[in-house]
C-alpha cells in the first residue's frame, strides 16, 4: 500500500459550521494532518447542531474525522502566540470566521503573507472578502436563497430549500480543490498562493444553466416537482402499487424505445407534439397524461423491468432509510466503521478511490483531545500546559 499522497503535510484550521470543515476533513481522508482549533468553551458549534449520532452531532460526525483538535482562545495574547508556532510549521491555513474578524486576529491572507512565506492560507466566506457584501454573515439556506435555487427548487405551489447544504458543500469542494491546485503551484514554483472562496460564488457556479435559460430564453425555468424543467419526460411517476419510479429519456432514441416498447405506442415516435426534446416540453401535460395512464396499468417492480428492458434509465423514490441499505454501497464495501466519543459509526469511504491508496477514516475527535499533545510537540511543559488551562487559554 503506497503512502497517501497528502502524508507530511500540515493543516490548521479555525473552523466551524460545515464549508471549512467539508475542505479540511477531505484534505485529512488524503493522508494531511489536519489540527483543527476550536474554542475552549465548546469548541466548534457544530458539535451542537443534534445529538442524533450517539449523543454526536450528525453534522460534526460526517465532517470531522481523522482530525486532531487543539482548543485555543485566539482572542487572549497568549492563545494568539501558540497559534503563530503552529502556523510556523504548517503547509495550509484555512479559516471561516466571522466577517471582519480574520483580519481583527492578523490571520487575513495579507497579513498571513507577511509573516509565513510559504504557507498557504484558505479564506472561505459568505459573499467575499471585499465587495458590497463583504461584511454581510451568511448561512447555507440564505445563500439558496440569494442565488435563486430556492426559487427554481419545489412545487408549482411552493418553494423549498435544497435537502442538504448545498452551498456549504460547493464551498467546502472548491476550497478543497483549491488548496490542492496551490499546494501543486508550491510545488512547482515555489510561490504560496492565498485560496479564496464564497458560499455565495460557489452556489453561483452551478446556477449557470438555469441563469443561461432565464438570460436568454426570457424566463426562468419552473418548478414541477420531480419533473425536470427543461427535459421531459423526465420525472417520477406513480405506479399501481403507489410507489413512485422516475426514469430520463435523454435523445430521440430513448423516445423511441420508450415509445415503443414501454408505452406500446410506436405512433408517438413520430407524432409532432413529441417530435424533438423542446417539442416535449411544450406538451409536457399531454404527454405526462399519456405515461401516467401507462405507469397505472403496472406495478413498480413490472415498469422498473420494463424500463431497463427497453434501456431507460430509472430509479425508484428511495427514503433516506432505503438509501441507507442500497445495494450499491453494500456490495461494493462503501461503508467503514469509524469513531466517535464514546463509540463507532458507519462512514462513507471518500468517492474519490486513487489505485494503490486507501483513505484515513480515523476518529472524529473530542474537544480539546490533542491540546496537551500538540502543545508538547512545540515545546511547552507541563507546568506551562497547566498554566494556560488554569488561565482559560486551552
Amino acid at each position: 500500500m503506497n503512502e497517501l499522497p497528502l502524508s507530511g503535510i500540515t493543516v490548521v484550521s479555525v473552523e466551524q459550521a460545515v464549508a471549512a470543515p467539508f475542505a479540511t476533513r477531505q484534505l485529512a481522508d488524503l493522508g494531511a494532518r489536519v489540527i483543527k482549533v476550536e474554542r475552549p468553551d465548546g469548541g466548534d458549534f457544530a458539535r451542537r447542531y443534534d445529538t442524533t449520532v450517539q449523543g454526536q452531532s450528525s453534522y460534526f460526525v460526517w465532517l470531522n474525522r481523522s482530525k486532531e483538535s487543539l482548543t485555543l482562545d485566539l482572542k487572549s495574547t497568549r492563545g494568539r502566540e501558540i497559534l503563530e508556532e503552529l502556523l510556523a510549521g504548517a503547509d495550509v491555513f484555512v479559516q471561516n470566521l466571522a466577517p471582519g474578524a480574520a483580519a481583527r486576529l492578523e490571520l487575513d491572507a495579507a497579513s498571513l503573507a507577511g509573516r509565513h512565506k510559504t504557507l498557504i492560507p484558505c479564506t472561505i466566506s459568505g459573499y467575499g472578502t471585499t465587495g458590497p457584501w463583504a461584511d454581510r454573515k451568511a448561512y447555507d439556506l440564505l445563500i439558496q436563497c440569494q442565488t435563486g435555487l430556492v426559487s427554481l427548487t419545489g412545487t408549482a405551489e411552493e418553494s423549498a430549500r435544497a435537502g442538504v447544504s448545498v452551498a456549504d458543500i460547493a464551498a467546502g469542494m472548491y476550497a478543497y480543490s483549491g488548496i490542492l491546485t496551490s499546494l501543486y503551484t508550491r510545488a512547482v514554483s515555489g510561490v504560496a498562493r492565498a485560496v479564496e472562496v464564497s458560499l455565495f460564488e460557489a452556489l453561483a457556479e452551478w446556477m449557470h444553466q438555469p441563469a443561461y435559460y432565464t438570460r436568454f430564453g426570457g424566463t426562468q425555468p419552473p418548478r414541477l416537482g420531480t419533473q425536470h424543467a427543461t427535459v421531459a419526460p423526465y420525472g417520477a411517476y406513480t405506479a399501481a402499487d403507489g410507489q413512485e419510479v422516475l426514469f430520463s429519456i435523454q435523445n430521440e432514441r430513448e423516445w423511441a424505445a420508450l415509445c415503443e416498447r414501454f408505452l406500446e405506442r410506436p405512433d408517438l415516435v413520430d407524432d409532432p407534439r413529441f417530435a424533438t426534446g423542446p417539442d416535449r416540453v411544450t406538451h409536457r401535460d399531454a404527454l405526462n397524461a399519456i405515461v401516467a395512464e401507462r405507469f397505472r396499468r403496472s406495478d413498480s417492480r413490472e415498469v422498473t423491468k420494463l424500463l431497463d428492458s427497453a434501456g431507460i434509465a430509472n430509479a425508484g423514490v428511495n427514503s433516506v432509510e432505503q438509501f441507507l441499505d442500497h445495494p450499491v454501497l453494500r456490495e461494493r464495501g462503501r461503508w467503514r466503521d469509524v469513531g466517535i466519543p464514546g463509540g463507532t459509526v458507519p462512514a462513507l469511504l471518500p468517492p474519490a478511490d486513487l489505485a494503490g491508496t486507501a483513505p484515513r477514516m480515523d476518529a472524529v475527535p473530542a474537544v480539546g483531545e490533542h491540546t496537551e499533545r500538540i502543545l508538547a510537540e512545540l515545546g511547552h511543559g507541563t507546568a506551562e500546559i497547566e498554566s494556560l488551562r488554569a488561565h482559560h487559554v486551552i
